[in-house]
């Protein structure tokens, strides 16, 4: 394999092994953990930590050449080397979503157990480490590779050159597996498509002979899909995640992970390992829509944002004055599995001509319809992730008024308990019932298990009681079980309505929930790690209780000092700058998701373009970085850009259309890129590594402070703000140090592979 295009594709082929393996494996690991913003970014941790742990160990297994050694034995011996690496990836790939699997039955001692922040880092280090290793020495091999087969002059630098096709990759596989492998096969047949694509590349870069080579490749492709033995692996081992219960079927969305587990008489859909509904569950089925319909003296009209297949939909065509029902749920894939495997539920909701079943996000089809109701019901999870957030929010509670009748009113219900709230639920709750009174003049609530909240666009549109309610129930001639004229009241009893009022209504500060600031979901992490130890309770307290003037001092106290520890010393200011960049390069991507998300509605498929637009910027700006002319100055120049970069994003989210938010990601990753090379040509050639171990520090410090700190507590503008702060320092300890100008940049290395969670 001499050179050109065979190597361009091996080392795409790295790129795009990495980018799918990371997506799948990330999948798998929510369905383990449940997946909230904490775990999401504790497990990519892990994959950066053991990515440069592998890249590291095998740049410093080189040997140095021999006098005399012809430089041909050397390429041959490079090929071999990353041969070798890549067959043990295509072995591994599969071995980890096994472990990955397993490890659910090892750590759970009862089905159905939550698992918190401890061992969720522990097995995500634990199984994502062999795997991230070798895909971390591939991509030193194959700069070694590049480095061997093409002389000096022709190849100035080979690991920048490897980058830049792995780079490709990355934002080819990521696009490949979010808009065609996750939708359309399973965990197994994806990693065994991969470890194919391995065992191929393996063939070109040790077989000589094309005839030969062209066999073994046509041989492995063939074994890889022989009578489907990957997908009766992926059969059996899903059985390992729903240990003690029956599992009926299992599907890949573009979404998430879908599986249905059934017992004796009932089925339950899951999604990422979070259960959406069972069936039949009539006290589920009437929670969800017959509070709400009874609130309203006569409902013409339902809009249900998911959660429809349960029974709910069944239940609310029993009320006499409804005429519309609209119901919507994002993944197409849960209807095909309700049409499969609770064809009870399903037939009922087909069957009357009232339901219109739309397919698309709840908050972008509530942004985007010309349609009015009476009464709109949201039937989601609680806002245990930013995703779900979205609809928990001012920004969102004012949207739906806009498209409620003059009379219309919204409903939800969230967690909470029958006795005894809890201080950490009570400010979780009051935080929505906060925003709620941002967007609404009336506003009352049904205390239980769960709590239904009501908020009408018109004062005096409510019931004043359980007695009105009751009233409408028997006028409706509705037959229900479970809200009843006997369970009714005793939900509604004085005392617990007192109760839940004074939790609500009470004097104590709490912020309320906003797109550009999402508390809510930061509340509810903390009650998330609050059911595992006392100690998690209180960190993300004194975390939460933290002011923002106490963070940006220490902060600018801290970077004070780094900035004036590296005046007149170029390297100490480049690494300050490259681990800044990598701090604020994934903050960027993570806000322009975020943002997309609340601002646009999930759109998926167009985040998973994002995602690659981000990657692809990343390897343009090193390309310009490496042909560029470097020094201190460039890089403060490098710096103050990024500096400016987080404030004119938050400006321009509200002002821009979905379009353009590809290009913002470009232009974010174009800054990393670039400022990598050139921090890269200000270090010698020989301490990139420690360059590189700097990068990754900044990103992964960078995605557990935003995800779980910064954004949902400060909000983006604060963010930004912090952001700011943390680039302006490096380009100040550039602009006052010396600058040595080079006519060429010395080799970069590899700048950190950024894509978030789902």
């Amino acid at each position: 394999m001499k050179g050109g295009f065979g190597i361009r594709a091996a080392l795409i082929l790295i790129g795009v092994t990495a980018a799918i393996a990371q997506i799948v494996l990330l999948r798998e690991l929510m369905v383990v953990f449940h997946g909230n913003e904490i775990s999401i970014g504790l497990m990519l941790a892990s994959w950066l930590f053991w990515t440069a742990v592998g890249s590291s160990i095998n740049r410093s297994l080189r040997p140095a050449k021999a006098a005399g050694t012809p430089a041909a034995r050397y390429a041959v011996a490079a090929r071999y080397e990353m041969a070798g690496i890549q067959t043990l990836v295509a072995a591994a790939l599969p071995l980890t979503i096994l472990a990955v699997r397993a490890s659910k039955g090892l750590l759970q001692t009862a089905p159905g157990e939550l698992l918190g922040p401890g061992p969720v880092l522990l097995t995500s280090l634990g199984a994502l480490g062999p795997l991230c290793m070798l895909t971390g020495a591939l991509f030193t091999a194959g700069s070694k590779v590049v480095g061997d087969d093409r002389p000096q002059k022709t190849m100035a630098c080979p690991t920048g050159s490897v980058y830049l096709w792995e780079a490709v990759g990355w934002a080819g596989g990521g696009l490949a597996a979010g808009l065609w492998l996750a939708p359309y096969l399973s965990s197994m047949e994806i990693a065994f498509l991969v470890a194919a694509l391995n065992l191929m590349a393996a063939c070109g870069l040790t077989i000589a002979r094309r005839p030969l080579r062209y066999a073994a490749m046509a041989a492995i492709a063939a074994a890889a899909l022989w009578k489907g033995w990957p997908q009766r692996i992926e059969t059996a081992s899903q059985a390992w995640l729903w240990r003690g219960q029956r599992l009926v079927a299992a599907r890949n969305s573009a979404y998430g992970s879908l599986a249905v587990v059934g017992t004796e008489t009932s089925r339950s859909l899951y999604e990422n390992g979070v259960a959406l509904f069972t069936a039949p569950d009539p006290a589920a089925a009437e929670d969800a829509v017959h509070y709400a319909l009874l609130e309203h003296p006569a409902p013409r009209s339902l809009l249900l944002i998911v959660g429809g297949v349960n029974g709910s939909v069944e239940q609310a065509l029993r009320h006499p004055t409804l005429e519309r029902v609209d119901y919507v749920e994002l993944d197409p894939a849960i209807l095909d599995l309700a049409r499969e495997y609770f064809p009870t539920e399903w037939t009922a909701l087909q069957a009357d001509g009232r339901v219109h079943v739309h397919v698309t996000d709840g908050r972008l089809f509530v942004k985007s319809t010309a349609s009015t109701f009476d009464v709109m019901v949201v039937n989601l999870p609680e806002p245990r992730t930013a995703q779900l957030n979205r609809f928990y929010t001012v920004e969102f509670f004012r949207e739906a008024a806009r498209k409620l009748t003059a009379g219309g009113l919204l409903s939800f219900q969230l967690p909470a308990s029958e006795d005894y709230i809890s201080a950490e639920r009570g400010e979780y709750l009051r935080s929505i019932y906060g925003s709620l009174r941002e967007a609404f003049p009336e506003v009352t609530y049904i205390p239980g298990e769960t709590v239904h909240f009501f908020a009408a666009r018109r004062a005096g549109t409510l019931a004043p009681g359980a007695d009105e309610l009751l009233a409408r129930l028997r006028a409706r001639n509705l037959r229900t079980s479970y809200v009843s004229e006997y369970f009714l009241p005793f939900r509604m009893a004085p005392d617990r309505m007192a109760d839940l009022d004074a939790q609500l209504r009470s004097a104590a500060p709490t912020p309320i929930n906003r797109d550009f600031a999402p508390v809510a979901y930061y509340f509810d992490v903390a009650l998330w790690s609050s059911q595992f130890s006392q100690g998690y309770r209180r960190f993300f307290q004194a975390m939460a209780g933290v002011g923002f003037g106490t963070v940006a001092v220490a902060l600018g106290a801290a970077l004070l000092t780094l900035a004036a520890a590296g005046r007149g010393r170029a390297r100490f200011v480049a690494g300050f700058a490259t681990a800044s960049m990598g701090f604020t390069s994934i903050a960027l991507e993570m806000l322009v998701l975020l943002a997309f998300q609340a601002v646009y509605g999930s759109v998926y498929r167009q985040l998973a373009v994002v995602i690659a637009a981000f990657m692809a910027g990343m390897a343009l700006g090193t390309w310009l970085g490496m042909r560029g002319r470097g020094g201190i100055r460039v890089l403060a120049a490098t710096q103050a850009l990024a500096a400016a970069a987080p404030l004119v994003l938050v400006g321009l989210f509200h002002a821009v259309s979905p379009m353009a938010f590809p290009a913002l990601a470009a232009v974010c990753g174009m800054l990393g890129g670039y400022e990598f090379s050139v921090a890269s040509g200000i270090f010698s050639r020989g301490k990139v590594s420690s360059l590189y171990a700097l990068d990754l520090a900044g990103s992964c410090v960078g995605a557990v402070f935003l995800s779980a700190w910064f954004v949902p507590v400060f909000g983006f503008i604060r963010t930004a703000l912090l952001l700011t702060m943390v680039s302006l320092a490096p380009a100040g300890a550039a602009l006052v140090g010396s600058d040595r100008p080079r006519k060429t940049m010395a080799c970069p290395t590899h700048p950190t592979l950024r894509i978030p969670g789902r």
